[in-house]
């Protein structure tokens, strides 16, 4: 909501963290939260991985994973990175040489699991290369990968043996003089996960990777990650986030930026309020929105827009909203332009009016946006 003021009620209050780099994304510190997603393709297939790169990077996500599994995959990573408008991390599991060669082709960040990786001596080659080529690490600790001493030590996965495995591996890193990390310590149970991360976020200032694993598919994997991660986030937790579901990558970035922009943390595009309908709707609200859903996904500027099926609640919402709509029957409703009421619309015409007071909206806040820079210059 471009035009309403700040309330320190919906104020949250980050955790301190240092601040790292992954390639030109800065994540920790006051840098905003990131959005992370991972490729599904096979990274051999280097047009396809390319290609689902530039959707997901389309779709705002700052940072994209690519999986490691072999010295093919490789030596491919080489002319992904090239390609790639976003930093790539190399996603690394049980060869510690795939790291070395990934951190050689040009990988932004290593993500590393420690319970996968080997002994430390395999571990320092890793952090080697990775100073060598000017590339972060991320830590990746997952319930179903904890190293064997820690799970003969706890009995089972559980939120200390997490934090300690990420612990662990944090003085490894600080050993050999290395800052340049993140760390995760990611769950399919979204409580284990949270306890994990409650407790690591007290015990280090290392920016902070978040993630509920193997959530799910599209539908139940963002409820489960917007519970997961909204709890998190709401605490001040958290610097850069993933979304895992079991569909396209795509859909992981747009549910990471639905997940922020809930709580007010991250802007982009149009954030649509619309009512559920019911007998009172002077318009089909359901149609309607899931047109607009789409005609509006070429939208990046951060703003509002109120859809509301009837005068119970419509204009009370078109008032904190930069466009609205609110039915009235009898085959029209009114227009709302910051917050204040503008003009009829007939229902038939009403998706393509509204897209353009959208696009002309956006317009506007990008041009005073410019306006602004170009007098703090």
């Amino acid at each position: 909501m471009s035009h309403n003021p700040i309330r320190p009620w919906r104020n949250i209050d980050r955790r301190k963290s240092r601040q790292i780099h992954v390639g030109s994304v800065p994540v920790g510190g006051d840098a905003p939260i990131s959005v992370q997603t991972m490729t599904n393709t096979l990274t051999t297939d280097v047009a396809g991985t390319i290609g689902q790169i530039q959707r997901c990077a389309e779709a705002g996500a700052d940072i994209v994973r690519v999986s490691v599994p072999d010295e093919a995959s490789a030596k491919a990573l080489k002319e992904i990175v090239r390609e790639s408008p976003v930093p790539i991390v190399a996603d690394i599991h049980f060869h510690y040489k795939r790291g070395i060669e990934a951190a050689e082709a040009g990988a932004a960040c290593l993500r590393i699991n420690p319970g996968n990786i080997g002994d430390e001596k395999r571990v320092r080659e890793v952090i080697k290369a990775a100073r060598d080529h000017n590339c972060s690490i991320r830590i990746g600790v997952n319930a179903g990968s904890l190293e064997k001493h820690l799970l003969d030590k706890y009995g089972e996965p559980c939120p200390d043996a997490m934090i300690e495995s990420g612990l662990d591996h944090i003085r490894i890193l600080q050993d050999n003089d290395f800052h340049e990390f993140k760390i995760s310590v990611k769950a399919s149970d979204v409580f284990m996960a949270a306890a994990a991360y409650q407790g690591l976020a007290e015990a280090t200032d290392a920016p902070i990777h978040l993630g509920i694993t193997e959530a799910g598919g599209l539908m139940t994997g963002t409820i489960k990650s917007a519970i997961g991660l909204g709890n998190l986030l709401w605490m001040g937790i958290g610097d850069t986030i993933r979304v895992s579901l079991s569909a396209d990558p795509v859909e992981e970035v747009k549910v990471g930026f639905e997940i922020l922009k809930s709580l007010g943390l991250r802007h982009r595009g149009v954030n649509i309020i619309s009512c559920p309908s019911c007998a009172r709707q002077g318009f089909d609200v359901i149609k309607t929105v899931e047109a607009l859903e789409k005609r509006l996904e070429h939208i990046k500027t951060p703003m509002s827009l109120s859809i509301i099926g009837c005068v119970v609640n419509g204009p009370g919402e078109a008032l904190m909203t930069d466009v609205g709509f609110t039915g009235g029957g009898a085959g029209s409703g009114m227009v709302y332009l910051a917050g204040a009421q503008s003009h009829k619309l007939s229902n038939d015409g009403m998706i393509e009016h509204i897209v353009e007071q959208v696009e002309k909206k956006a317009a506007e806040i990008e041009a005073a946006r410019a306006a602004e820079a170009q007098a703090a210059e």
